[in-house]
Formats: structure tokens, sequence, C-alpha cells
């Protein structure tokens, strides 16, 4: 824990908070010429002086259901750190699908974290673009992954199509909704979960399953996919509000947000296996060290250990890690048996290259 964190209780300051605000947009591509607008669209609004008058600007870049989270989070962590510091801080955001972010990231986007879904998309950053120091997993607890999430499925209101499981998901008929693993973090979590899933379902003869028929449940369920969006927050959005599909495949906590915010309309299933999705946090290390930002940064993602913290992410319907806050809000999520993509998969790294690099078995079966 930094010294900033660990002195926020006793540090006295005379100076008013100023900056402790949280501000949104959403990365729709990740090409050079779509982050150079960008970055020209932020460089006049700071000379229009529309944008805060902070001592300190992070950026924060996300993938896509995290909006919620850290639209608390990030007020929470400026009013502690100017206490601390006596420094106005503001945290700007930016939100797409996961694998899209780290491109934009490694295109030329500022951050001065990222908060994608997988480690797969940080190590893309430090390896294409060295901008993240090797060994940025190893900086953090667990690594690096402050909170946890899962994969469920989102229905509609009493479940028409009775849907229970994953096996459910690739029976003739069924509409799903799920986005495209080439360009989101949560769709690739999705698609590992369904993978481990059928790995574990004995054959008709008898047999243990394969990757052989894994593989053809996966290519079954996805050909019942009626829109492949770029990002779980789009899909949410065509399985919601324009009416497509029986069952979407969401991350947990999404599905709640979309349950909560549509009484009688939605329920969720939650599936007898999961994935433990462990979505990472990194400070990019050549921005902040540009912008002399560090310190800053460093404290932001080690806000997300503190109880505080814990608390924010539970609230918004992230697994805690901290034991206490996970064991006071252990009602609040459903029991379901989860593998680990080390258990399964061998890790990222491997998981990557087998399923969703060019040429891979998501390739294989979208053809």
């Amino acid at each position: 824990m930094s010294e900033i964190l660990s002195t926020l209780a006793h540090h006295h300051t005379h100076k008013r908070l100023t900056g402790a605000t949280s501000r949104s947009f959403t990365a729709t591509a990740p090409t050079k010429e779509f982050t150079m607008s960008l970055l020209r669209s932020i460089a006049v609004a700071v000379m229009a002086g529309t944008l805060s008058a902070a001592d300190i600007t992070l950026l924060n870049v996300s993938y896509d259901p995290t909006r919620e989270l850290y639209s608390e989070i990030n007020p929470a962590f400026a009013a502690k750190y100017t206490k601390a510091t006596g420094k106005s801080i503001e945290i700007n955001q930016s939100h797409g699908g996961s694998g899209k972010q780290a491109r934009g990231v490694i295109d030329g986007l500022q951050a001065d974290v990222v908060t994608l879904a997988l480690a797969y998309d940080i190590d893309a950053i430090a390896e294409k673009s060295k901008l993240i120091d090797a060994g940025w997993q190893a900086r953090l607890p667990n690594n690096s992954a402050p909170y946890t999430s899962t994969i469920v499925f989102v229905v509609r209101n009493g479940n028409p199509k009775q849907i229970a499981d994953w096996g459910d998901l690739a029976k003739p008929g069924i509409k799903v909704v799920t986005p495209n693993p080439k360009t989101s973090g949560g769709a690739r979590w999705n698609y590992l979960a369904a993978w481990g899933w059928a790995l574990r379902q004995p054959q008709p003869d008898g047999k243990p399953a394969t990757d052989a028929t894994a593989q053809a449940f996966v290519s079954k369920l996805f050909k019942n996919v009626a829109v492949l969006d770029t990002g779980a927050r789009g899909s949410s959005i065509t399985f919601t509000e324009r009416g497509i599909g029986d069952v979407f495949i969401s991350w947990e906590n999404e599905a709640h947000l979309i349950v909560q915010g549509n009484p009688g309309k939605y329920a969720i299933v939650t599936p007898s296996v999961s994935i433990l999705a462990e979505p990472p946090v990194a400070v990019v290390d050549k921005v902040v060290d540009k912008k002399g930002t560090r310190e800053a940064a460093k404290a932001y993602l080690e806000f997300l250990y503190t109880p505080e913290g814990q608390e924010i992410a539970a609230k918004h319907h992230y697994r805690p890690r901290d034991q206490a806050v996970a064991e006071k809000h252990k009602a609040d999520f459903a029991a379901v048996t989860l593998f680990t993509i080390d258990e399964v998969f061998g890790g990222w790294a491997k998981a990557q290259k087998t399923h969703f690099n060019d040429g891979g078995t998501f390739d294989q079966i979208s053809n």
C-alpha cells in the first residue's frame, strides 16, 4: 500500500476538493485515426477550459460494463486523495470492448491506467507497445485483479424457453446474444465458460468429453447466436432495447444491472458451472512517467483493494477479494461451481493462441 493511502486518516489539508469528478466517453474504434481524433478533441477541450482545472487528471481505459462501478469509485478515491495530498484530481473514463480498448492504447490513447477484462489484453499492450513493463501482474495482490466476476444468463420474464444450463443454449430454435470474442473480453470469457462446461459432460457412450466434443458443442451454440456485438454493453442493448434474442450470455454484474433497471422484465439464470473471471488492472508506465502521474495512478489502483473500494465493487455486483467484505455480501452472489482459465486452458496466452487468434477454434466454428 502506498504512502498516500496509508496516511489518508492522518493527513490534514487546507485545500478544497475541486476536481473529484468522473467523466466518461466510449471508444468506438481501435484505429489510429480514431485515437488521434479523440486526442485532438481532448486537447481542444483543455484549451477551451471545459475540462476540470484539477491539479491531476488520470485517464482510466476500461472495458464495457464497468461504467457504473468507476462512476462511484472515482469520486470516492478523489476525495481520499485530495484529503491526503491537498491536490485535486479528476479521473476520466473510456469504455469499449476490452480487446478494442487495448488496441486503442497501443495506437496512442494516453491511458494512465487500464482496467480491462482479461490479462491477455494488458499483456498485449506490454508486448506490442512496451508502454507497460513486464511483470505488471505481480505488482498488486491476486495477480492485479482486485475483484472477480463470472458468466451467467439473462432471460426474458418467465423464462419462456426454459433455459437452465449451458446445454439449453445449443438447442434448435434458441436465439443467443453474446459479444464477439475477437473484440470483447467478456465474450472470450463467455466462450471459454461454455467450453469448460462441455468438457465436464459425459458423452452418450459413457466416454469422457474431449476438446473435439467441446468444440462441437460450442459450434452449435454459436450457430444460435443472433447478433455478435463488439462489446458486452452493446450486446446488453441488443437484448434489452432492441428485443433480440431469448438469452443473453452476460457478465454477472451486467446481468444484475439489467434486472434491477427493468423490474419484472428479465431474470438471471446461473448455470451449474461457469468460469472465474479475473479482470486485471495496471498502471501504464510510459504514460504516467511522461505525465508525472505515477504516484496518483498507483494510489488509484491500490484504492480498489481497500475495504471502501471492495464495498463499492460488491455494491456493483463484482465479487470482492477482501474476505470480510466477501462474507458480508455472500448472500448477494449465487452459488456456482467455478473453474479457472489456468486449470482448464493453461492460462490466457495458451487460450488466446488456441481459440481466438486467426485460424483458431473460434474462426473454425464461425466459418
